[in-house]
């Protein structure tokens, strides 16, 4: 029976190059966004793509900022498939109301920033994540994604961003825990600097010091999350927060111009992940 995953925020970056990616695999992939999941909205697009590429494409309207929504998310895709659902990946995100950029410090900018960067960029990820599990450990399989930063290693951004993502590995780490005894598994992926529609349209050269020549794309990402899927060793990495660069190279996979992307751990202090 062909595999079903949700991936969140996938109208595009990260989370598009991801879904696309699946769809390369032949998955069933459901994909949401804020915008109509019909005609040409984002979302609707990258369902349609996944079905030109060989998958099952399903686009759904989703504002993670509203447990309700994400809830009724997982009730169709529970109505649609049989109470499969094989891989959840947490990519959702957005920046704060009014966002400009990250130079503001912290004391100068305004609290609601919180409900976007924890509200959604952590909140929403809990929330899917319950309503995973709850489909998954019935079935005893399935994979918790969370698309984090190496604003959880040093500081980038900003506070809020860097207390977003430490809580996304902490959170696959103590999931993983917790799921382990019944053979669903959670890991979190550190990027690094990703060559997004936004960041390519920008003309940006470098981002905080990293060439954009050298970043990876989002299909680069996909490619790892893919693989993490079919990992023979995936009950031993559960728990663990990877970077995708060196999970790349354990997989001998390569970008879609085939080079390797450079691993940003030693620019962010180096040593262990969480």
């Amino acid at each position: 029976m062909t595999r079903v995953a949700l991936v969140t925020g996938a109208s595009r970056g990260v989370g598009k190059g991801i879904a696309l990616t699946l769809g390369d695999a032949g998955w069933t992939v459901y994909v949401t966004g804020r915008g109509p999941a019909t005609g040409d909205a984002p979302p609707a697009a990258t369902a349609a793509e996944i079905t030109a590429r060989g998958g099952r494409g399903h686009a759904l309207t989703c504002d993670h900022r509203d447990d309700a929504a994400i809830e009724k998310v997982f009730a169709q895709i529970a109505d649609d498939q049989e109470g499969r659902l094989d891989l959840l990946v947490n990519n959702v995100w957005a920046g704060p109301r009014g966002f400009g950029g990250f130079d503001t410090p912290f004391w100068e900018r305004p609290l609601d920033d919180w409900d976007s960067l924890i509200g959604l960029g952590l909140r929403a990820h809990y929330v899917a994540s319950v309503s995973a599990a709850r489909l998954m450990v019935p079935r005893r399989t399935g994979l918790i994604v969370n698309i984090s930063s190496f604003g959880t290693r040093s500081r980038l951004h900003s506070v809020l961003y860097g207390i977003s993502k430490a809580g996304l590995d902490k959170m696959a780490a103590d999931m993983a825990a917790e799921l382990r005894e019944h053979d669903v598994h959670a890991v979190s992926l550190w990027p690094g600097i990703v060559r997004t529609e936004t960041i390519l349209a920008s003309g940006l050269t470098h981002i905080a010091g990293f060439p954009v020549a050298d970043a990876e794309t989002p299909e680069f990402i996909g490619s790892v999350v893919a693989s993490l899927t079919d990992d023979p060793e995936l009950a031993e990495r559960s728990g663990h927060t990877f970077v995708t660069a060196e999970l790349a190279r354990d997989y001998d996979l390569t970008d879609l111009d085939g080079r390797r992307p450079p691993s940003h751990r030693s620019a962010f202090g180096g040593g262990p992940l969480f």
